[in-house]
């Protein structure tokens, strides 16, 4: 792959995965992207929606985020949607053949990844992109899970085994070329 451009995938950080556990992250996330995009960079706002039948209804008995509002991206991200790409998606990752186009037409090759679950979606999302050759960074203090910290400390042990312990990095660590200061 040529080389490309860095991209802020925002996993997932919609109203049904906001919870109490999970809730500090938005204004974190809510921080990062606007810090992002104010140096121009791309954003990609992932949702996931859940449906009748699904793999996540039939195996855990799961049938939240089928309809809006809890489909929705959380209000506090909504200034920042309208500048980047929004990808609905059925399974964990945004390496759906949407998703896997998008980041071919864009040159996406070093994706930075936080939002809601470490231990799922953001870390599917990070594996796959490095199993595709790409270059990913979990931002660790910029992702959380709705099923509470423990969750999020073992999503963040199985990344680093995963993509490698230098890759999950604090936001302080991002570029300056990346993000405008705090």
């Amino acid at each position: 792959m040529t080389a490309g451009r860095p991209v802020l995938v925002v996993t997932d950080m919609q109203n049904g995965f906001v919870r109490e556990q999970s809730a500090h992250i938005v204004p974190i996330v809510t921080d990062l992207v606007h810090r992002w995009q104010a140096t121009g960079g791309d954003t990609l706002f992932t949702r996931y929606l859940n449906y009748p039948g699904s793999p996540f209804e039939r195996f855990f008995g799961w049938r939240r985020l089928q309809d809006e509002p809890e489909t929705n991206i959380v209000s506090e991200l909504a200034p920042y949607v309208e500048h980047g790409v929004v990808l609905d998606k059925l399974i964990y990752s945004p390496f759906t053949d949407e998703g896997d186009k998008l980041f071919q037409q864009r040159g996406w090759t070093e994706p930075y990844f936080c939002g809601i679950a470490t231990e799922s979606c953001v870390l599917k999302g990070a594996v796959d992109a490095f199993e595709r050759g790409l270059t990913p960074w979990l931002i660790a203090d910029a992702c959380a899970s709705h099923a509470g910290f423990e969750a999020h400390t073992a999503g963040l042990l199985v990344v680093r085994r995963f993509i490698g312990p230098g890759q999950v990095i604090m936001r302080d660590s991002i570029p300056s070329s990346l993000v405008t200061l705090a």
